[in-house]
């Protein structure tokens, strides 16, 4: 029986590889569909946690999975072999950059590694972690061809690209939009079959370096526009203007313009790494990409600034950075979620310990700090918590993300030297010279 009459008496069997912010909420849509589920990761932490019922990721609730885990269509594992009884696998792994800014496609060559000992006729494969065009035909395909498959005919291959905004109540991964290529037409249309079962929508595109390129293009439009706010804001700044009231003001403007807001930094598993895989990319055809480097430049500057600005105000109080107290708020990448993944108050915490400041940190959303590749020192240290004297023994409290759950009445109340990165305090009532907008 081919895949879509699987799909289509609901006897298919879906692997989703990875339990991260991706594969997670996948499977779990695959799932209450009526299929079966696999839900694969080499964290037996993770699958452990699933299998009890449990979510480790706050926006996905206990309640979204504990009724497919009754009910037998989601199981976690961490044995391979499950795929040899899939009828498609979605991979769903981390593709970060290694410390010379190139690619980092180890986390997908072992998946695939470990995954094709185990792969049958008639089976589909889908890679979803973002990377750069090129990677799905050329990394994926050949290892497919090595077991004896023609992919296109016994096999088949796609690329779709995940469009996740953790944390944003009008749009999941079933109403997003979903872009996919295939391999070859029949590649295509045996990933539509599958997507149909939990996307309202599909975007076929003519080839997975399509698909691939369409993720990038997102990506990189976003950290480009980023990047010029982030300037603009510069300039803004020197000029003794607000930035966050022009950016209101011109977005009234109904057509022709889109608002982007400055930060202290990019954030997230997208936009701080997406671009660079293109422009890694793009030097095998002797191409520099410019614009995506400058914006990359200005967007990795942005934690210097905001320090330098926070040593200026603390100067002109006659405090030096060395020995200053330092709150951080907020260690998510993003308002009111829970993932801090390329976050940069990491960054801004890094700089000022370079400059002997003692800090600490406050987010309801991260009552700890997670293991991270870049910060480890970093690794396990709790969120204090929040009381009027223990705001008030801070020198100064910066600002890194706005979250709803801040009481920013008992922040201006008790904190009087406050950098805010965000904007976080613009319409709330504060004291003359008490903050800075950096």
């Amino acid at each position: 029986m081919k895949l879509n009459e699987k799909l289509a008496s609901g006897e298919a069997v879906i692997v989703v590889i990875g339990m991260g912010y991706v594969g997670l909420p996948l499977a779990l849509n695959f799932a209450h569909s009526g299929l079966k589920t696999i839900g694969l990761d080499i964290d037996s932490s993770k699958t452990d946690t699933l299998n009890s019922g449990k979510s480790y990721i706050e926006h996905i609730s206990a309640d979204r999975i504990s009724p497919v885990i009754e009910n037998g269509t989601f199981s976690g594992t961490t044995d391979f072999s499950c795929i040899e009884g899939a009828d498609a696998i979605i991979i769903c792994v981390p593709t970060p950059l290694t410390s010379h800014r190139d690619p980092d496609l180890s986390f997908v060559i072992n998946t695939m590694e470990k995954a094709v000992p185990h792969f049958q006729k008639g089976q589909l494969v889908s890679l979803e972690s973002t990377t750069y065009p090129g990677t799905t035909d050329e990394e994926l395909l050949p290892r497919i061809e090595a077991q004896g498959f023609k992919v296109g005919e016994d096999f088949h291959l796609v690329f779709s690209p995940e469009r996740e905004d953790p944390g944003n109540p009008d749009f999941t991964n079933s109403t997003i939009p979903k872009v996919i290529g295939g391999i070859s037409p029949a590649c295509l249309e045996q990933g539509k079959a599958m997507y149909e079962q939990v996307c309202d929508q599909l975007v076929p595109v003519s080839s997975t370096r399509a698909a691939e390129f369409t993720k990038l293009l997102e990506n990189i439009y976003r950290s480009i526009n980023i990047g010029l706010v982030n300037e603009m804001k510069m300039v803004a700044d020197a000029m003794d203007v607000d930035i966050w009231e022009v950016i209101n003001a011109a977005k009234t403007k109904p057509f022709g313009y889109t608002a982007f807001y400055p930060g202290p930094g990019l954030g997230g598993h997208c936009i701080p790494i997406d671009p660079f895989y293109l422009t890694w990319k793009a030097k095998e055809y002797n191409l520099h990409t410019r614009f995506i480097e400058l914006a990359g430049e200005i967007n990795e500057a942005m934690p210097k600034y905001v320090v330098r600005h926070t040593a200026e105000r603390l100067n002109q109080l006659k405090k030096p950075v060395n020995g200053s107290k330092i709150l951080i708020l907020g260690l998510a990448y993003k308002s009111d979620v829970d993932d801090c993944r390329e976050s940069p108050s990491f960054a801004l915490m890094d700089l000022f310990k370079e400059q002997g400041a003692e800090i600490d940190y406050y987010d309801p959303h991260v009552p700890k700090v997670p293991p991270t590749r870049e910060h480890a020192i970093w690794t396990g240290q709790a969120s204090i918590e929040w009381s009027a004297e223990k705001l008030a023994s801070y020198d100064c409290v910066v600002i890194s993300t706005k979250h709803k759950a801040y009481n920013l009445d008992s922040l201006v109340a008790n904190c009087p030297v406050i950098v805010d990165t965000r904007n976080a305090l613009g319409e709330i009532e504060t004291k003359t010279g008490q903050v800075t907008k950096a």
